[in-house]
Parts: structure tokens; sequence; C-alpha cells
């Protein structure tokens, strides 16, 4: 009979105590799948004496992760603390330096440290797992490293915030402004304590990163991402875009083009028919598209206790089999540096206007579009405001390049009552 698997425990708030609980819960089960007894020697928080529901009087205690990380009887150091640097970053190097296997939920320590900590890992023989760092529950860690690893990837894509998501349902659904809604998340504990990472497009965009790593095989680089959040979308912006049978969505998408990875986490457009129209609250999707298998949709739970902690167990049972793979699914030694395309794919647009209500003004967009490369495919006028004329226009494909080429002409026109709105539309 093996020896049982003898888990540290740094963090526990939801996703720590959801952990021990399935592992309470769940003991006779994760022993008949693996093989091995799972279990937990110590546990690791802020606070000691907080009542979390789950029963800890069985673990021993470490105030310092770094000192969990290293104790003698862990074998797998289960880091659920969050954030980039700081005692995440300091206990999951000792825990390697100290031989141990690494699961965590860390998103934004994997996209600034990744490369380094998977040189570091692979070299020691040791594995970091992280399916929970990508979209909660749903396994798109696991298919993209081993279900797909026999296609090329050719795009990936993907709605990986449940919060930016709610808002904008919630906001077309009740027909509400951004501010009311984003009230509304405050209330109900939906943000994180910095609420730009949620609606800043920051939480989602670490998670790309890591997808991008695992598709394309190139290393960790978020700072090649193109990043922009939910801030500046309107409700205006949502009910005329459904007018025009799309919906807006906190769109996470990487592919491969002539000049390398287009990457970028922006507020984007896509059919209200699609699986990513449809999707509804705070729910996660992730499309993934490869040369053989064409294109899969995973949708599920993307954060919350259960979801979550079932995919840090799903790490440790993998673990516990004795499966390892590559940290990114392939020798971190052999990630190439992507080089940076961003915007380098062709799309339409969406563009939100207000015109100056005098003769000519609509002309005027339609010639300095035209001059710039951009043709216009649809085109709409909406009741005026005051002395200003609502203008919704779609174009046609083209390069972003063309379209910034054009909005700064725009500028210069004298025609537009405010800065014009642009949001790509993704096909799906």
């Amino acid at each position: 009979m093996p020896s049982p698997l003898r888990l540290g425990i740094a963090g526990l708030g939801t996703v720590g105590t959801g952990v021990v609980r399935i592992v309470q819960r769940q003991a006779a089960l994760l022993q008949a799948r693996t093989g091995r007894e799972i279990v937990i020697s110590a546990v690791s928080a802020r606070t000691r004496d907080r009542d979390r529901g789950v029963r800890l009087s069985d673990y021993a205690w470490e105030d310092d992760p770094v000192a969990l990380a290293t104790r003698d009887d862990v074998d797998v150091f289960v880091e659920l603390m969050g954030g980039s640097d700081g005692p995440a970053k300091a206990a999951t190097e000792a825990a390697l330096k100290a031989g141990k296997d690494v699961v965590t939920a860390n998103k934004a320590l994997l996209a600034m440290h990744g490369q380094a900590l998977a040189e570091m890992a692979e070299e020691a023989g040791l594995s970091i797992r992280y399916e929970a760092a990508v979209a909660g529950g749903i396994p798109c860690i696991k298919a993209l490293s081993e279900g797909l690893s026999g296609n090329e990837i050719t795009r990936v894509m993907g709605v990986m915030n449940g919060t930016c998501n709610y808002i904008l349902t919630r906001m077309q659904a009740a027909h509400l402004d951004y501010q009311t809604v984003f009230a509304e998340c405050e209330e109900l504990g939906y943000l994180e304590a910095d609420p730009t990472l949620d609606v800043g497009g920051i939480d989602a965009g670490h998670k790309l990163a890591l997808l991008v790593a695992l598709a394309f095989g190139t290393k960790v680089d978020f700072n090649a991402l193109t990043i922009e959040g939910i801030e500046r979308v309107t409700i205006e912006d949502i009910e005329q875009a459904a007018d025009m049978g799309y919906r807006i969505k906190l769109l996470g998408v990487a592919q491969t083009t002539g000049r390398g990875v287009d990457a970028r986490m922006t507020p984007c457009l896509v059919p209200a028919a699609s699986p990513l129209g449809q999707l509804e609250g705070p729910t996660n999707m992730i499309v993934l598209e490869g040369d053989s298998v064409g294109q899969i949709v995973l949708r599920g739970a993307g954060a919350g206790e259960g979801p979550t902690a079932s995919a840090v167990i799903a790490d440790v049972a993998d673990l516990a089999r004795g499966f390892r793979l590559p940290v990114f699914g392939q020798r971190a030694a052999s990630l190439r540096l992507g080089e940076r395309a961003n915007n380098a794919s062709p799309a339409a647009y969406y563009l939100r206007m207000a015109l100056v209500d005098k003769p000519g003004a609509l002309a005027k967009i339609a010639t300095v579009l035209g001059d710039a490369g951009v043709s216009i495919d649809r085109m709409r006028q909406y009741g005026h405001e005051a002395a200003t004329a609502p203008v919704l226009i779609v174009t046609h494909k083209t390069q972003q390049e063309a379209l910034a080429m054009a909005l700064e002409a725009l500028s210069s026109t004298e025609v537009l009552a405010s800065e014009p709105v642009a949001l790509r539309i993704e096909e799906v």
C-alpha cells in the first residue's frame, strides 16, 4: 500500500476551506480513485481563531507559510493565498527548494513569475499544477495540456471573469447603468478588494496569459497582452449592440497570425445567438480551436468554493496517481519568447459616436473612414439628444491600425460632440 499523500494548505479563505471540506468528505472516494490515501498534515492562514465551518483541530498550524512549505510531513504544498509576490511567491519557491510539488489557484503569481517557477520545478523533477487558476471548475488547463495535445491550437477565447459577465448581463436585463450595477456588486461582495482587478480586465488577463503559454508554446508574458476593462461600456452600447444582433462581453482572445500571437482581453461584441452571446451571469466559458478537433466549448462556474476547490483536488489527485507533466505542456526551457502581434488580425468594429447636429456631419464621418480604408457595413442614427445626433456604425473587417488612423482623423473634423467608442466584433 503506497504511503499517504500529505498536503500542506496555505490560505484558508473560501477556496482553502473548500479543499479541506472535500478532503474530509470524500476521503474514501479519493483513495479509491487514486489508489492512495490523501491527508492534510498542516495548514496556515493569517488568522488562527476564525470559525471557518470546517474542523481544523486535527492538523498542525503554521503562522508562517514558508515554514509550512518546508515541513518534513508535507509532500504537496497547496498555495491558496493569492498575490503575485509576497508570501505566496516566497512560500512557493521555498516548497520547490525543499523538494515539494505545488498545487496553486494563483493566476497572478504564475502570470508574473510562471516561467522562472516552471524552470525551477522542472530542474528539480517537480510539478506545479494550476487547474484552479483559470476558470474555476472548468478543466481547460487539462484540456489544453492533455486532451488536445495532438492539435495545433489556432485560437483560444473566452469569458474568464464572472463578475464582469454578471455586470454586463445585469445591465442589459435590468436596463441599469454601469455605476448602479457596480455598486450592487460591491454590496454583494462580488468584487476583489481592488475592484480594478475585476472590471479593469487584469484578473482575466492573468488567466489568458497562462492559456497563451499552454496553447502556443510561448513563455508566459502578461505584459504582452492588450488589456482594457469594461468601465467605458454604457447601457446605450449594450442596448444598441443588441439592436444589431450582438452582446457585449469582456472577452479574452489569443490567436496565431503571420506576425506572431495576437492576445487581448477587451470588451468585444459577439453574436447574440452564439454560445458566448448566450452566457449569463457569473458563468465562465472557454472556447478552444485546434486544427484536428475543430472547436470545443467548455462552460461552467468560474469561481466559488466548490468549483475552484474541485479543480485544486483534481490536481492533487493526479499527483497522488503519480501523473506528471511539464508546467506549460512542454519543458519550460523549450518555450520560446512569443512575438507580440497585438491587434494584428483584422476584424469588424462597432463604433458609437455623438455628432454635432449640423448639415454634412455624417458625410464627413463617412469620408474620413473611407479615406483610412475603413468600409461601413451598417449605420444607424438614433433620436437626437439636445444638439447632438447619436450614430452607430458597424464596419466591415479592417486592420486596427486603419481604424486608429480614422479615429485620430475624426478628432479634427469638428463634427464630434464627444470621444467615439470603438469595440471589436469577434467571430465565434
